[in-house]
C-alpha cells in the first residue's frame, strides 16, 4: 500500500507539473487553460486523500500494536 500511494503521489506531481506549462497566463480561465487548472486542483486533492490514508494506516497499525 505504501509503494501504490508513494507512486500515484509521484504521477500526481508530474501532472501538475505538466499543466502549470499548459496554462496561458494572458488568459487563465480560457480554452486549455481551465483544464489544466481543473486538472491541477484534481491532482491536489488526489495528493490530499492519500496523505490522508497514508496517515489512516499508520493510526490502524499503532491501535493494531496497542492491543
Amino acid at each position: 500500500m505504501k509503494v501504490f500511494t508513494i507512486l500515484v503521489t509521484i504521477i500526481a506531481i508530474v501532472l501538475i507539473g505538466f499543466n502549470v506549462t499548459q496554462i496561458n497566463l494572458d488568459a487563465p480561465f480560457e480554452g486549455q487553460s481551465v483544464v489544466a487548472l481543473i486538472t491541477i486542483l484534481a491532482s491536489l486533492c488526489a495528493i490530499a486523500l492519500l496523505q490522508v490514508l497514508r496517515l489512516s494506516k499508520k493510526v490502524d497499525q499503532k491501535l493494531k500494536n496497542n492491543n
